[in-house]
């Protein structure tokens, strides 16, 4: 493979070029049911669960889903789509979608601190004299400077409000300054809830019941689950033993924005549907009880990014993702899945996984009840297994005509030798950058390779101002990268070609 000069800005940008062809993908999940279920069922028998239930949503709507094993182990009823588990802190995407719909209704700032909104905490003695004080944004991205507090933090699902009250009024010794580095808190997702419920002057669970829950249509959601149908709860069991035993139900109380929720997948399938709506970005109509444009804020993973292994059986082969923690969800970027958003559920009781891949438009996710039952290998496997089948589609970005045209330009100075038909289009640094005369012995020297280019495939853009392209020429293809700057009317920054190995064509 040749690369021409400067080529390596090309792979910059992400080194994105137009894939071969590919043989028509199956429109049905169906083929990879068996598949699908063998994951699921291994899982089941390893980590000893009761009863689960597993879905992938795809294109708005739950394109497979299966129960497996029973909700409890007294009638034995079997799991169905219908069947209720509480999913811990898959809870807390939630919390903070309901967070940022007061941010855009007015009601609160990100950057306000927490105490503007929950008075009892401005006594709070912080770890040393710079320690800047804990914003709302702080606490949905975990950085509040809080313990980690899984074990507890699960068990004060029933605390009454008067003593969470008492509770923050008392001070919380701090785990580090904040800001300073991420460490996972259920009380500061406690904190949120309380936070919803002063800036709303409604309870927390009401607020999220009357602005998500309900415009979804997921009526058979909520926080008392106690109170939900018996025939339809799946029951919570730990297992130690050797033996399964029963876990208590958990009453709503004032850590239920941290871990409260009850689901069946029928009604996930919708939040799920709901949050993949949102890309990519478009002129729609937008009526979902949350804009858009604040969903994908969710997806912003400012702080402390780490590098990490995916999570599944193919972990240990596939190439690292680079993660952060978003808001209420863990944002990372993969090799072959794109943007990834997950986010695991562990409760006494209970376990559940959810994973978005929003530049596929599909989600998969799995409920079980056992305590800390955490179903995310199969989840991920899953999801690799769907890309493999070629079930996982990018949607495309549209062509814009800013593009077209430079495009268009470019590829009839290739044909002609020269820069000619870009006279014009050219932005202050192309010919800085490599003069006319090395652009035409350019074009020269590739000629020589592969001849003339009369025909192209599809443009690939990156966005509006960019794209990658391949020519078919006579005796080979050229891949490469148009970039426009940013000034008006769009000119041309930059313009790079490769000869594609002979290996690497179709």
């Amino acid at each position: 493979m040749r690369w021409t000069p400067g080529f390596v800005f090309a792979l910059i940008l992400g080194g994105v070029v137009p894939a071969a062809a590919q043989d028509t993908a199956p429109e049905s999940l169906d083929q990879l049911g068996p598949e699908i279920d063998a994951l699921f069922a291994k899982y089941q028998t390893e980590a000893h669960i009761p009863g689960m239930v597993y879905g992938v949503v795809r294109d708005g709507r739950l394109a497979y889903v299966k129960g497996i094993g029973v909700q409890n182990l007294v009638d034995k009823r079997r799991v169905t789509p219908d069947s209720l588990f509480r999913i811990a802190s898959m809870t807390k995407a939630f919390t903070a979608l309901a967070i940022l719909k007061l941010r855009d209704d007015g009601k609160l700032r990100l950057d306000d601190l927490a105490e503007q909104h929950i008075p009892e905490m401005k006594g709070w003695t912080y770890p040393t004299r710079d320690s800047p004080r804990i914003r709302v944004r702080d606490l949905l991205q975990h950085v509040g400077g809080l313990v980690t507090d899984d074990p507890w933090g699960d068990r004060q699902q029933v605390l009454p409000q008067d003593e969470f009250t008492r509770l923050i009024a008392a001070g919380v010794p701090f785990s580090r300054v904040p800001q300073s580095r991420h460490e996972y808190s259920n009380l500061g997702y406690a904190l949120l809830g309380r936070i919803v419920t002063n800036a709303s002057g409604m309870p927390y669970t009401a607020y999220v019941q009357r602005t998500i829950l309900a415009p979804l249509g997921m009526t058979s959601s909520g926080y008392d689950a106690p109170k939900a149908p018996t025939a339809r709860t799946a029951l919570g069991y730990r297992w130690e033993n050797g033996r399964w035993s029963a876990e208590p139900e958990m009453a709503d109380g004032a850590f239920n924005a941290m871990g409260g929720l009850q689901v069946s997948a029928s009604d996930y399938a919708k939040w799920v549907a709901f949050l993949l709506s949102a890309w990519p970005a478009r002129d729609d109509a937008d009526d979902g009880p949350v804009k858009r444009a604040t969903v994908r804020e969710v997806a912003q993973g400012l702080n402390f990014v780490s590098v990490t292994n995916r999570i599944g059986a193919s972990g240990a082969t596939a190439c690292k993702q680079a993660a952060a923690y978003g808001m209420g969800w863990r944002v990372a970027q993969d090799c072959d899945l794109g943007l990834t958003l997950a986010h695991g559920g562990g409760y006494p009781g209970y376990g559940s996984h959810v994973m978005l891949m929003p530049d596929h438009g599909v989600g998969v996710f799995a409920l079980a009840n056992r305590t800390y039952a955490g179903p995310s290998g199969p989840a991920w496997d899953t999801a690799v297994a769907i890309e493999k089948a070629g079930l996982l589609r990018a949607r495309s970005i549209p062509v814009s005509p800013a593009v077209a045209e430079a495009y268009a330009a470019a590829r009839a100075a290739y044909a002609a030798g020269h820069l000619g038909p870009l006279q014009g289009r050219l932005a202050m640094n192309f010919l800085m950058d490599r003069s006319v005369d090395n652009w035409a012995a350019e074009f020269a020297e590739l000629k020589k390779e592969v001849g003339e280019c009369p025909a192209d495939e599809p443009l690939a853009p990156m966005g509006a101002m960019s794209t990658a392209f391949r020519l078919d020429c006579e005796k080979g293809k050229l891949d490469g990268i148009l970039l426009l700057a940013p000034t008006k009317p769009a000119t041309v920054q930059a313009l790079r070609f490769r000869v594609v190995a002979p290996e690497a064509r179709p």
